[in-house]
């Protein structure tokens, strides 16, 4: 029996050690694992959010009283609004706003006439010039040797057109008095071959040989003068053509001369128009050629910033609230404290079809003193259109 009750104790020994085994595989409950992140992790949101709420209401509280206290500063800034209130008074008469850019109605590409390498540069971004001004000058070695050769031809024409007005009317002289001589033999030889002719009729003083002799001299003495005379209209209408292309000489290296000179000249420089260098595309050294597509074609662009313009494109919508002389009041964007008059120049007679737009041109009065100051080319401007009518009204 006691076998048999150790066998049995044995056994359920080991039902229970296999229950713990598979009691210890089975997954803990919720309630059962120790420190879940999924436990503490909302409460940790809602502790950081209720101070973040407390906080915020703290600073609130404490603004309130020290606003309310507080309204002589805001008083005393009441100014700046007023400064703004000029525009806002007239914005009755205004008709459209419109932003466009600020150019200079003419603006010139300084170039030279004549190709060289610059010696001497006075341009400096920003210089006003007058027209006339020296601007820089270029290398003229070559077109002094120029106009040298050019003065050396002409005095050469000149001599030679001297020579022939002052030789030829000896010449001709000359001419004139051997035909007179011929003329004169003349009237003696055909009286003594009258003479001869008489006397041979009569058979009794000369041989049909002194009779042939005085008939032909008497003929080579007429072709005689006939040749001077020949002579001397060919002398007297070469003389007219040889003058004729003496003059002609003259007045060819006149011109070479003048064309010489002017490229001389031109090697200086000068301001076309008075204004303000606005750019300054050459140094010295520089060779510049005024007909070069790839390379220094041009000294400085030139403007004259006392006449300026603002460019703007208008709608087609608005474009019948624009029309030619309408007023207008110009303030560039990095100025807009600075009011100026304007007045519409131009609208162009053709429309940007890809803006929908007609171009318009707004001319700006500028004060003497602040040319250049304020307003500068490609500048952002904003204009506002005006209505005469009702200024027109109200006054």
């Amino acid at each position: 029996m006691s076998m048999i009750q150790d066998r049995v104790e044995a056994g359920q020994g080991a039902v229970g050690g296999l229950s713990e085994r598979v009691r210890s595989l089975r997954l803990p409950r919720e309630s059962e694992r120790p420190g879940s992140r999924g436990a503490w992790l909302p409460w940790t949101f809602c502790l950081v959010f209720a101070g973040s709420t407390a906080v915020l209401a703290f600073l609130l509280w404490g603004r309130q009283p020290a606003e309310a206290q507080a309204p002589a500063p805001q008083a005393k800034s009441d100014p700046a609004p007023a400064a703004s209130t000029a525009p806002a008074a007239s914005s009755g008469n205004i008709v459209l706003d419109s932003k466009g850019y600020i150019v200079p109605v003419r603006q010139i590409l300084v170039s030279p006439k004549v190709s060289g390498m610059i010696v001497k540069s006075l341009i400096l971004e920003g210089r006003r010039v007058a027209k006339g001004d020296v601007l820089a000058e270029l290398e003229d070695v070559d077109y002094q040797a120029d106009c040298r050769r050019a003065q050396a031809a002409l005095e050469l024409a000149r001599h030679r057109l001297s020579e022939i007005e002052t030789n030829r009317p000896k010449e001709v002289g000359a001419a004139e008095a051997e035909l007179e001589e011929a003329r004169a033999q003349l009237v003696q030889i055909s009286s003594d071959f009258e003479r001869c002719k008489e006397l041979f009729k009569s058979r009794t003083a000369i041989s049909q040989q002194e009779f042939e002799l005085a008939e032909s001299k008497h003929l080579a003495q007429q072709q005689r003068v006939k040749r001077l005379e020949y002579a001397l209209q060919l002398m007297e209408s070469s003389r007219l053509k040889r003058i004729a292309a003496a003059q002609a000489e003259v007045m060819q290296a006149e011109a070479e001369l003048a064309k010489a000179q002017w490229r001389l000249e031109n090697c200086t420089i000068r301001a076309p128009i008075t204004g303000t260098i606005l750019k300054k595309n050459a140094e010295e050294g520089n060779i510049v050629n005024p007909i070069a597509f790839n390379g220094s074609y041009s000294l400085c662009d030139l403007a004259d910033l006392s006449d300026l313009e603002v460019e703007l494109t208008i709608q087609e919508r608005d474009i019948a609230k624009v029309r030619v002389r309408q007023k207008c009041k110009v303030r560039a964007e990095a100025f807009p404290d600075r009011v100026y008059d304007g007045v519409v120049s131009r609208l162009m007679p053709i429309a940007d079809r890809a803006k929908g737009a007609i171009p318009v041109r707004v001319k700006v009065t500028v004060p003497r003193e602040e040319e250049g100051v304020y307003l500068k080319p490609e500048m952002g401007a904003l204009v506002s259109f005006l209505d005469d009518t009702k200024m027109e009204e109200g006054k």
